[in-house]
């Protein structure tokens, strides 16, 4: 495979930022490249996009919308590089950002196996995007937008999907049922559960401030109002099957206070205002033998305790 950086981009109906996300790809100074487009049957111009793209693409169209996580699994079977770069199409990258993140990972050491780096809001010029990904005892999880400013790699939980790098070793030790990320997640918070399985098994993630890329911001807490009901029940289910998962006991305990008044908030709303969303529930009970049996294959695998874990939940 030698030093071959593989980028899975999935697609649906992403026509208006994708010209911009590809012509950044074939700009990329690192010299060996692959370029794997993962399309979730899209009906706008995404595909006419994709096929005037200024550099090969192996692109895999669905027949349906199987979602983030699912597509992004394709894309990562398909691919031969030693790290695999995930790139949402409303992402592009500055020239040496791949160059970059390869740099710092050889400095890093071997079980770093997540890295990002400073993503800028698109839309905003000089305000942060991510910069990683930080987790709360409330049970949320948030991109990092402020606090580190050196010029140095900073250790963090875990990577947001927009623009974030993996070792394919990574990867490969972490899937569960052959799953790099987990296909229930479907869409959203579903990085935040690859990290924190990796984070269990004793791997680590970095932001690498060199590298720069640009990013379009669309899912906010204060634009949920905004966002079609089958995120928002994405969102509210994937709460639940992020701890369902991951989060042991001495966590649990720990940080119970302030998941579940959170939790409460959540029932509450999906109760009242946000109707749309009570299906998670519903999907919880229905998939709950499924859930908990990937939680059993996780926590006997653990290599690092919670209370190692409890630093990053703050």
């Amino acid at each position: 495979m030698g030093r071959r950086v593989s980028i899975v981009l999935v697609t649906w109906n992403s026509a208006q930022h994708l010209p911009r996300c590809l012509a950044a790809i074939a700009q990329q100074t690192w010299p060996d490249v692959e370029l794997i487009v993962v399309d979730n049957a899209s009906t706008d111009e995404t595909l006419s996009a994709v096929g005037q793209a200024p550099s090969p693409v192996h692109l895999i169209r669905n027949d349906t919308n199987r979602g983030f996580a699912a597509a992004v699994n394709q894309g990562i079977a398909a691919s031969t590089g030693e790290f695999v770069l995930l790139c949402n199409p409303d992402a592009f990258l500055e020239r040496d950002y791949i160059a970059q993140l390869v740099r710092a990972f050889d400095d890093a050491g071997e079980r770093f196996g997540m890295a990002t780096g400073k993503l800028l809001r698109a839309d905003e010029p000089g305000a942060i995007d991510s910069m990683g990904i930080r987790m709360t005892r409330s049970g949320r999880h948030f991109d990092i937008d402020r606090g580190a400013t050196g010029a140095s790699p900073v250790e963090v939980f875990g990577v947001s999907g927009a623009a974030g790098m993996y070792r394919r070793r990574f990867l490969d030790d972490v899937a569960i049922e052959g799953q790099p990320f987990d296909e229930d997640f479907f869409a959203y918070r579903e990085d935040a559960d690859i990290a924190w399985r990796g984070q269990l098994f004793g791997w680590r993630a970095f932001y690498a401030p060199a590298a720069v890329a640009h990013h379009v911001r669309r899912v906010t807490p204060e634009r949920r109002r905004q966002l079609p009901s089958a995120i928002n029940m994405h969102s509210v289910k994937n709460r639940f099957l992020l701890r369902l998962k991951n989060e042991g006991v001495y966590l649990a305990l720990r940080n119970a206070p302030f998941e579940l008044f959170r939790d409460l908030i959540v029932l509450a709303a999906s109760l009242t205002i946000e109707r749309t969303s009570l299906p998670a529930f519903g999907w919880l009970w229905r998939n709950r033998k499924r859930v908990m049996a990937k939680r059993r294959a996780i926590q006997s695998r653990r290599l690092v305790s919670d209370r190692e874990l409890a630093r990053w939940f703050a």
